[in-house]
């Protein structure tokens, strides 16, 4: 396998930290001083189909970012079904996995000068089929970073761990990312965890705050996780949305909700909301959205009225409680389509990492 490029390992204590975040804006600093850089997610565990092959999500947002010419296969070579783990506990294929790993992380360097490789969660993840982010860290011979949320106890002891199972591998840590800090603790927290992580070995490469826009949805990522029917066009759905309110009440008490950011949920009959939010505003309440729920489609006069407006409107099938717990529960990726959030997260990375210190380290 090759072992000259120089590459970095993506870990994080656990899911939902800003592995991927980090990884976006860690290859946009990076092909800076790197001109050709390669991207491979050795073990995915949320992938869709694409020419009848499952590709992790992450890997078709770097590809479709970066424009990483190199077959999506090769980038995503494991993909982690339903039944995978069980198949590899009734006949262990592990030497044949390892094998693809390599291979696949050999096409994605060849003519690379850097390749970053991201991991599934924390060290641990995948010990189950004996691919843990440590192991694969260790095959790919490559140092790793490990991000984790904002704090000081938490994360230190969190990352201790982490740094316990990677040193077992014989894996170097780089360092350490301190993602999601609250602006105003920012200073408070750089100085006491870099005082904890030292006495740790470990180095602190930077603080990221807080931006509520990374966490915030489109309406297209919700029509999606609620496979719902968008009523007036596809092109509306990059709006982001900053609150929820269901529409469970009258007219009046609710055109006071119509407000910039709000998406509205209200079962499909409620026709009545529609058309106030129709007439307020002459069409642009400034709304994130309104999600008809219960599989009611409006009459064709409310159609027509819905196809004029500015914003999206959804058909969902589920009922308004079962949508709202969805979209609550919405696990916010940033997708390709996103522009306006991929460049706030080239510039967090870039203006809060210390870009020279990880190169030193490689």
């Amino acid at each position: 396998m090759n072992i000259d490029t120089p590459r970095v390992f993506i870990a994080a204590t656990r899911q939902n930290d800003g592995k991927t975040t980090t990884s976006l804006g860690l290859l946009a600093a990076l092909h800076k001083t790197y001109p050709r850089i390669g991207y491979i997610k050795p073990v995915g565990q949320r992938f869709v189909e694409i020419d009848e092959q499952k590709i992790d999500e992450d890997t078709v947002l770097m590809d479709r970012v970066f424009r990483l010419n190199c077959p999506l296969v090769d980038m995503s070579p494991i993909a982690v079904e339903p039944d995978f783990t069980r198949k590899y506990l009734q006949s262990a294929n592990y030497d044949a996995l390892v094998k693809r790993i390599e291979k696949a992380f050999d096409r994605v360097a060849w003519e690379k000068d850097f390749v970053l490789c991201e991991g599934s969660g924390h060290a641990g993840v995948g010990s189950v089929f004996d691919l843990s982010n440590a192991t694969v860290a260790r095959i790919l011979g490559a140092k790793a970073i490990i991000v984790t949320q904002g704090g000081i106890g938490r994360p230190i002891d969190e990352v201790a761990l982490n740094q316990a199972l990677f040193e077992k591998e014989g894996v170097e840590i780089i360092g350490v990312i301190l993602n999601k800090v609250l602006p105003e603790k920012v200073e408070f927290v750089t100085e006491f965890a870099r005082r904890g992580l030292k006495r740790k070995g470990l180095e602190l490469l930077g603080v990221l705050p807080h931006l509520p826009i990374l966490a915030r949805p489109t309406v297209d990522s919700i029509r999606e996780e609620l496979r719902a029917e968008s009523l007036n066009g596809s092109q509306l759905g990059l709006r982001l949305v900053d609150d929820v309110v269901i529409g469970a009440m009258s007219v009046q008490n609710a055109m006071r909700f119509f407000q910039p950011g709000v998406l509205v949920i209200t079962p499909g009959d409620r026709e009545d909301i529609v058309q106030a939010a129709a007439a307020s505003g002459q069409k642009d309440t400034g709304l994130a959205g309104i999600v008809l729920t219960g599989n009611l489609r409006p009459s064709e006069a409310t159609l027509e009225t819905i196809r004029g407006l500015s914003f999206p409107v959804l058909l969902a099938a589920d009922d308004s409680y079962e949508v709202a717990s969805k979209v609550h529960n919405l696990i916010v990726k940033t997708r390709p389509a996103d522009t306006k959030k991929i460049q706030v997260i080239f510039d967090l990375i870039e203006q809060n990492l210390d870009i020279p210190k990880i190169l030193k380290a490689l």
